[in-house]
């Protein structure tokens, strides 16, 4: 009987050897191209945490401009500094989303929407003479479309915001996309995460900030025109890092000169 090349059994076999030697092809760059993807990926959060501190400068590699910030970990429950876990290879994203390494939030702690907090958070510092300079934490928190991710700065009296910015998100543009916006990120410079008594009180507002209010002008700033989801996002999600239940703990101890 002859060999029929048109049969059904030799057709998936050439099927499978095609779809074979096309996986081949595709996945042997990507597995030698993802020790440069993960090195990119850790340059981007470097640029971001620069930029956000308004310490990114023009000509200076993104590495050596990084050499004046200290990374640490801070224990989110005790608020203190921890040496548990290897901060190199630390990877907080994925410590969020593991129950081993994280805290379900209920739904009056969770005013940020991002279900778990990590047991662990990096936080990035930059001093002088071995006293405090700038201190850049970590943010996130749903706006309206998705959740934003990205670094606010403060002063050394943990207080004064001097730079705040989003290296991830995927809000409407022209919207709430404007978190991107230079002019509104500006708007954040000198503005005081607590007042006198202690209290929250950052906020973004619904319309523009009146300078002749007190409140409004030490401690908000301008809602994005048409993106109000997104400014109650964006007002929720600092809240929540800057409370209790995020780094209140650490920056208490720190002002005390505990950690």
């Amino acid at each position: 009987m002859s060999n029929n090349k048109d049969s059904i059994k030799n057709t998936l076999i050439v099927a499978f050897a095609v779809c074979l030697v096309c996986s081949v092809i595709v996945s042997v760059p990507a597995v030698k191209l993802r020790p440069l993807q993960k090195a990119n990926q850790q340059l981007e959060i470097k640029k971001n945490i620069l930029a956000a501190a308004g310490l990114l400068k023009d000509g200076p590699s993104i590495d050596e401009q990084f050499a004046v910030i200290n990374t640490q970990l801070v224990d989110l429950k005790t608020g203190r500094f921890s040496t548990d876990l290897d901060l190199a290879s630390y990877n907080q994203r994925k410590a969020s989303k593991d129950p081993k390494h994280s805290t379900a939030l209920s739904r009056e702690q969770d005013i940020a929407s991002i279900k778990r907090l990590e047991n662990y958070s990096k936080v990035y510092m930059v001093k002088n003479g071995g006293e405090l300079k700038t201190l850049i934490l970590p943010i996130r928190g749903y706006g309206l479309w998705s959740t934003l991710r990205g670094f606010v700065a403060v002063n050394k009296d943990l207080n004064t915001i001097a730079g705040l910015g989003f290296y991830e998100h995927a809000e409407t543009p022209g919207l709430g996309g404007e978190v991107d916006n230079p002019k509104w990120k500006q708007q954040w410079l000198g503005k005081k995460l607590f007042d006198e008594a202690g209290a929250l009180q950052i906020a973004v507002k619904k319309g523009s900030v009146d300078p002749s209010i007190a409140l409004e002008k030490a401690h908000q700033v301008d809602g994005l025109s048409g993106a109000t989801l997104t400014s109650t996002g964006v007002t929720n999600l600092i809240r929540f890092w800057m409370g209790k239940d995020g780094f209140a703990p650490f920056l208490s101890h720190l002002k005390a000169g505990e950690v």
